[in-house]
């Protein structure tokens, strides 16, 4: 039987990160990763593949190539038991592995809800991160011209704007009073919804979908109004289950909502069994509540603090909670957002003050790629600490949001903030005397001062 001192289950982003990290420190370790398929989407790239790239081997991650680097071994196959008394997996094929650490990083799958119907009408797509999948799905796309996409995240947003760059006509179809409504206050989203508007995606508020219409394919979508869409296509982007069976099934514990339970060390219940990326318990890193948030770039940091803390616990390299960083782009604008937004902290019942200032991202700002750089803080009232950040501008935006993660991150109050030392270069960023970030500060820092 093989044996490995680390076994990972999953070859997408939290695997190979868990690999390549625990490999680094842990170099006198055996690992061994084992993935379902041999090319993994690189999962942020998705939308692109309908539009912008010109195929999906253009989104292809190189895990094969970062995991031989990192003498890593990758086996294409499938875990289909864990037998956690006696330290081993079994595969599709009917071999066993043994292992002394297992990171179970199995991620999730797209909703496609049992109560919708018509949900299984050819021409239903979901998007999962398969390429195969994808591949067909890709195919029967260009030749279908009129396509509804379903739930206004980040991936309906984004596939939006890619298939109607394709020439596809599109709908784009929200329940909820705005589009990216999670992610962004009224204000911010109402901006990425006239722009998308402008670049010729139509967009419905308020009203979801109660049914898709047609005998054998997709002729329609009728809406919970009653109002009937023609359509060829429908893409359902109404969110993603894990994929906590396998654990389940191990005796592993997983919590209602479907997720694997773990602590700050991404440790199961299970001793020397660890779980990441969007199988994994979030809680959000502000009001330590339990959330759904599926990201890879919190999955990557999942992943790097289980990597380090395999053979023993270095204490401080915890992960703390999911500050929920997102940033997309339409065209030449880009869009972020970090932590709480205002609508967020109202729910959750913590008082907060805003700033909004609106500058531009380049001095003098009459400079060839020069944006308007829209900066919104959500500072805690009663202590100044930064909770929230949201940006529209310039591609520079995805940059900007980082930094304001990094400050929710580290507890970073508003005065800390207003003092902050900053590099600035007419070509690369605004002003440093109206840097919309600190401008947004300065303004939150008055209105604290006359409370």
């Amino acid at each position: 039987m093989k044996k490995a001192d680390v076994l990972i289950i999953g070859g997408s982003a939290a695997g190979m990160v868990a690999a390549v990290t625990g490999k680094s420190s842990w170099n006198d370790k055996s690992f061994i990763l084992v993935k379902k398929q041999k090319d993994m989407m690189v999962p942020c790239g998705i939308p692109y593949i309908f539009g912008t790239l010109e195929s999906s081997q253009q989104n292809i991650m190189p895990v094969d190539t970062m995991l031989a680097k990192s003498d890593v071994e990758s086996l294409v196959n499938e875990v289909v038991a864990i037998d956690k008394e006696a330290k081993t997996v079994t595969l599709d094929d009917g071999q066993q592995i043994g292992y002394d650490k297992l990171v179970i990083a199995t991620g999730s799958t797209p909703l496609k809800p049992k109560w919708l119907k018509g949900a299984d009408l050819d021409n239903v797509f979901v998007v999962p991160k398969d390429k195969t999948y994808l591949d067909v799905m890709k195919g029967k796309i260009d030749n279908l011209k009129r396509v509804v996409v379903i739930g206004a995240g980040f991936i309906g947003v984004e596939f939006s704007d890619e298939l109607h760059k394709n020439g596809h006509e599109v709908w784009l179809v929200e329940k909820e009073k705005s589009i990216l409504y999670s992610a962004f206050d009224d204000e911010i989203a109402s901006r990425v919804a006239g722009i998308l508007e402008s670049r010729g995606v139509k967009i419905i508020t308020g009203n979801g979908i109660s049914e898709v219409t047609g005998t054998t394919k997709v002729e329609g979508v009728r809406l919970e109004n009653g109002d009937i869409l023609e359509a060829d296509a429908v893409i359902l982007s109404m969110g993603y289950k894990p994929n906590s069976e396998l654990a389940a099934k191990a005796g592993i514990f997983v919590d209602e909502s479907g997720f694997i339970a773990v602590d700050e060390y991404m440790r199961t219940h299970e001793k020397d069994i660890f779980a990441i990326g969007d199988c994994a318990q979030k809680r959000d890193f502000i009001t330590r509540k339990r959330v759904p948030t599926m990201l890879a770039s919190t999955a990557c940091a999942e992943a790097r603090v289980a990597g380090m803390n395999l053979f023993n616990i270095h204490v401080v390299k915890t992960f703390s909670g999911t500050i929920g960083i997102y940033s997309t782009a339409i065209g030449e604008y880009g869009f972020g957002t970090a932590g709480l937004t205002e609508n967020r902290a109202d729910e959750e019942n913590i008082a907060v003050v805003t700033g909004v200032f609106e500058g531009v991202d380049r001095h003098p700002g009459n400079l060839p790629d020069a944006h308007k750089q829209l900066v919104k803080l959500i500072v805690a009232k009663y202590s100044g600490v930064i909770v929230g950040g949201e940006v529209i501008g310039g591609l520079s935006a995805g940059e900007l949001t980082n930094v304001i993660g990094l400050a929710i991150e580290n507890r970073m109050s508003i005065n800390g903030l207003l003092i902050s030392q900053i590099g600035t270069h007419p070509c690369l960023t605004a002003s440093p005397a109206a840097y919309p970030l600190i401008k947004a500060a300065e303004i939150i820092s008055a209105k604290l001062r006359n409370l």
